[in-house]
């Protein structure tokens, strides 16, 4: 058995039908704008109007004309200083910045007076190195630092001169450690040191 099934056919809209449908979809939506602008431009108008008025005014609006117009120029200064102030600000911090790039290649690392250096010295081994307090000193001269006494362990005493000479500002370290029940290593005179250095 065969279904046959039924054709519709499409609707066709004419070109005049589609541009009736159109033509009163914007005639509707023309209807909706109307009131809408027609109320923005009557409120408009009063305020104008009450503007006018209120600068008008024969008794004060002398006195308000006066005092708005001093108003705004105040805002105007006020706006002018805030922006030379921001921009002197912008221009110190600009140079601020070149002049500490500039004089950080010039600069050389200053030299430390001796008792900075031995506190330095000390800080550094008894703190990070963990030398024993009670058995070791630290005193400087020149830039060059000597150590002495007697550290717990043997290892110590070339761990301890390598640990000094690594710290900033150490020209030289004479190492007169020893471990304990030996002499203590001979110390070399300035002169010696002077003409040592190269």
């Amino acid at each position: 058995m065969l279904l046959s099934a039924s054709r519709t056919r499409p609707i066709v809209w004419s070109d005049r039908a589609r541009s009736l449908r159109v033509r009163r979809g914007r005639r509707s939506a023309d209807r909706l704008h109307v009131p809408s602008a027609l109320a923005a431009a009557s409120a408009s108008g009063v305020a104008v109007g009450v503007l006018l008025g209120y600068f008008l005014d024969p008794a004060a609006g002398r006195r308000r004309r006066h005092v708005a117009r001093d108003r705004a120029l105040s805002r105007v200064r006020r706006g002018e200083r805030r922006a030379v102030r921001r921009a002197r600000r912008a221009e110190s911090h600009a140079l601020g910045a070149a002049r500490r790039t500039f004089y950080a290649r010039r600069s050389r690392p200053e030299q430390l007076d001796d008792v900075t250096l031995a506190q330095n010295v000390r800080s550094e081994l008894f703190g990070r190195a963990g030398a024993d307090k009670g058995h070791i000193s630290v005193n400087a001269e020149d830039g060059v630092v000597f150590l002495r006494g007697t550290p717990d362990h043997d290892e110590d005493i070339e761990r301890l001169g390598e640990a000094a000479r690594a710290i900033a500002g150490v020209r030289e370290v004479e190492n007169l450690l020893h471990a304990p029940g030996t002499p203590a290593p001979p110390s070399r005179s300035k002169l010696e040191r002077e003409r040592s250095e190269p």
